[in-house]
């Protein structure tokens, strides 16, 4: 008979397994932890049969969204942290009524873990922002094989559950790089993959006045709706680009919201309590 993962522990030592099924769930109430017993276990059959490319019937890909579906909202997205600036972001932000969704890595600029990345990312939560996966260690998924997509997927699931309480909805792929694959193993973990309409040409090295000429092109442009990718690893993105993108916005009669909200969708699969920091909380 197969057991469910969540009545099953020992699968945890399994290192094929342990990406999806060991969760630290202690919080979570039991009609919750039900539910998602039977969707692990669902995954599970989907996940490990020796089969599973041959004979079972084909995984359901993620969905992937480009754009905004709520009229008249603009989603500003910063990839790549936790980073140093995160706090100035998040009081830019505050002060202009605006929120923000923060896609995290695990092990990128920083290590999620060490005190300071875990204290930022903690703070932009209960701060009402967005906080969503960029995977691990921000490489291309395309390139990597089923285990290796679950592998960068679980571990800054595990980190954010850890830290916040709260399993992503969302992930951004890393130079918005995916295939089949990828939309599959996305697919299964219930998260939706989003990309963006706008790009503010930071990673690119484009200089701040380039940046500030994209906002103001777009907003007078006026599309129903705006989805922006930024980084918060580039100082000028912060200091010298996003108030004047906000200003410029807002000034078009934009509401400035996460991506859950710009998707009229739940920010988190569920919501719980942080953990206690443990000697597993390393990278």
């Amino acid at each position: 008979m197969f057991k469910s993962p969540l009545q099953d522990t020992s699968m945890c030592r399994k290192p094929f397994f342990q990406p999806l099924v060991c969760l630290s769930l202690p919080h979570l109430p039991k009609a919750m932890l039900f539910k998602l017993s039977v969707a692990i276990s669902i995954a599970l059959f989907a996940v490990a049969s020796p089969l599973r490319e041959q004979n079972v019937e084909k995984r359901v890909k993620a969905s992937v969204y480009t754009k905004c579906t709520v009229p008249n909202t603009a989603a500003l997205t910063f990839d790549d942290g936790p980073y140093d600036y995160i706090y100035d972001i998040s009081n830019i932000l505050k002060q202009n009524g605006a929120t923000a969704t923060f896609f995290f890595n695990g092990n990128n600029y920083h290590c999620i873990y060490d005190q300071e990345s875990a204290s930022r990312v903690k703070f932009v939560y209960d701060q009402g922002h967005h906080v969503a996966s960029h995977t691990w260690g921000h490489k291309d998924l395309s390139t990597l094989n089923w285990d290796q997509i679950h592998s960068e997927m679980w571990m800054i699931e595990q980190a954010l559950m850890r830290i916040t309480g709260s399993y992503p909805a969302f992930m951004r792929p890393p130079y918005g790089k995916y295939n089949d694959t990828v939309l599959e193993a996305s697919g299964i973990r219930g998260q939706e993959v989003v990309m963006w309409d706008f790009d503010s040409g930071d990673s690119a090295g484009v200089s701040s006045q380039d940046s500030r000429n994209r906002y103001l092109n777009i907003a007078n442009a006026h599309p129903d709706t705006l989805l922006a990718v930024n980084h918060e690893t580039r100082a000028s993105a912060v200091y010298e680009v996003l108030p004047y993108a906000i200003q410029q916005l807002k000034a078009k009669g934009y509401q400035l919201v996460s991506v859950a909200e710009c998707l009229g969708k739940p920010k988190y699969q569920w919501i719980g309590v942080p953990q206690q920091r443990t000697v597993e909380w390393h990278c």
